[in-house]
């Protein structure tokens, strides 16, 4: 008698998340996620910064192109490395410890991260009040609804939320180019006389040092692409293309729109403007295409948040596979493989901040914080080269170390700048440090603790 035989059990497989993003989508995610209202806004504060000298202001948008080129070049090759997710938060782990990779995911998720989609959501509604009339409870309402329409774009899966940054991205690319061309053709008929530069002088000095902070947080989000390293294809060519594309065509971008500023409204009226884009098609004698800015503006803001939603959520997931943040953000949908939990936990936080306006705080703390961590992470490519001088890489960064070494430079003169000129700002972040470091040793004794009751 033949004894039926037994059917192995499969083996359960862990969901993993899709590889999907090519070489185009990290161009268009690495663009979506900086470009959202800074360079609608932020030119005349520079130029008013610069102490009004057109120049000047130009060299303090090519500083901080360069320094995020150079921040590319870098991080490219950590990413080629190694394309994993969590980006940053991975190189900082392996080479300066748990500790400090702590850190950088507890600042990204309750100030960097979930502040930056705050913020957004915040000036989406805000720009919305321009098109229809809204209540102060009704532009909350529109904050946090975004928000939530992101969260579920992003918990669909990776393909939706890349879709929706296709779209955006192109949109705003398209329309930033249309204003770009409009100013040029239509300006040229404003003042053109400059101040004088004060360079010399401490106010002269200090004044630019807010100026290259000011840039900077225009450039802000390129540094995110790497998050999503280990849904990359082929990421040891495509990181190191898609990012350093992606960074040129910013500066490429930023420059165009401030001459398009600067041709329309002049070097006076730039620099006392704070809605730059509106009041420049209001000097060339189409005001009626303001509304139009603010919906172009309105899309913009969309597709940074969406973005910076989908990377830094890839952080969070990282450090719960670690053990160094909640467990159930590490849980992946069965379906459309993505940190459901932990893109839920991050569009919830950034809902209160937006609904509290406590980010109105956190943004002045983001560049002492961000910037320091940015270094730090660069600082790991000498790290890894020194551990494993004979290791292979399809991608090594260009003109080494010099490339690396005056980011990391630049990046710590940015932080001691920032903290020199806004020190309230500096010692609330590193209470907020503080408290971090107070968390992990409390996570590390009751790890300790478990370990001993085994």
């Amino acid at each position: 008698m033949n004894q039926r035989k037994k059917a192995a059990t499969p083996a359960v497989v862990s969901p993993t998340l899709r590889v999907l993003i090519n070489t185009q989508d990290l161009v268009l995610l690495t663009i979506g996620m900086v470009i959202g209202s800074g360079i609608f806004l932020v030119p005349g504060l520079v130029l008013r910064q610069s102490g009004g000298v057109v120049w000047l202001a130009g060299l303090v948008w090519l500083i901080g192109g360069g320094l995020s080129v150079l921040g590319a070049l870098s991080y490219a090759e950590l990413g080629a490395m190694k394309p994993s997710a969590g980006g940053l938060y991975v190189y900082i782990r392996e080479i300066f410890g748990e500790r400090l990779a702590f850190l950088f995911g507890w600042s990204m998720f309750f100030i960097i991260g979930s502040g930056a989609v705050a913020t957004l959501a915040v000036a989406f509604a805000t720009y919305a009040g321009e098109l229809l009339p809204l209540s102060p409870t009704l532009s909350k309402a529109i904050s946090v609804l975004l928000v939530l329409i992101l969260a579920i774009v992003n918990i669909s899966g990776t393909a939706a939320s890349l879709r929706f940054q296709r779209l955006t991205t192109w949109g705003k690319l398209a329309g930033l180019f249309l204003l770009s061309a409009i100013l040029s053709v239509y300006g040229g008929h404003a003042e053109n006389s400059s101040a004088s530069p004060q360079l010399f002088s401490v106010s002269g000095y200090s004044g630019v040092a807010l100026a290259l902070v000011s840039a900077l947080w225009a450039y802000e989000g390129w540094q995110w692409t790497t998050f999503s390293a280990s849904e990359v294809l082929k990421p040891q060519t495509t990181l190191p293309r898609g990012l350093l594309l992606g960074t040129l065509v910013l500066v490429a971008v930023y420059l165009a729109a401030n001459t398009a500023y600067l041709r329309a409204l002049g070097p006076v009226r730039l620099a006392g403007s704070s809605r730059v884009a509106a009041e420049a098609l209001d000097s060339v004698g189409l005001p009626q295409l303001a509304r139009l800015v603010a919906v172009l503006i309105m899309v913009s803001i969309a597709s940074a948040a969406n973005g910076t939603l989908m990377t830094s959520s890839r952080v969070y997931y990282a450090m719960a596979n670690d053990g160094l943040f909640f467990r159930s953000f590490s849980r992946l949908s069965p379906t459309s493989r993505v940190p459901t939990v932990a893109i839920l936990a991050s569009a919830g936080w950034a809902c209160v901040l937006a609904l509290t306006g406590t980010f109105q705080q956190l943004l002045s703390w983001v560049v002492t914080i961000g910037w320091g961590f940015y270094a730090l992470a660069a600082a790991c490519l000498f790290g890894y080269r020194f551990r494993n001088p004979g290791l292979s890489s399809p991608y090594r960064v260009p003109a080494y170390p010099w490339t690396p070494g005056i980011f990391i430079l630049g990046a710590g003169a940015v932080v001691v700048t920032a903290a020199l000129l806004q020190p309230r700002a500096a010692v609330m972040g590193l209470l907020f440090l503080g408290a971090g470091l107070g968390v992990d040793a409390i996570r590390r004794a009751r790890l300790k603790r478990g370990q001993r009751g085994k």
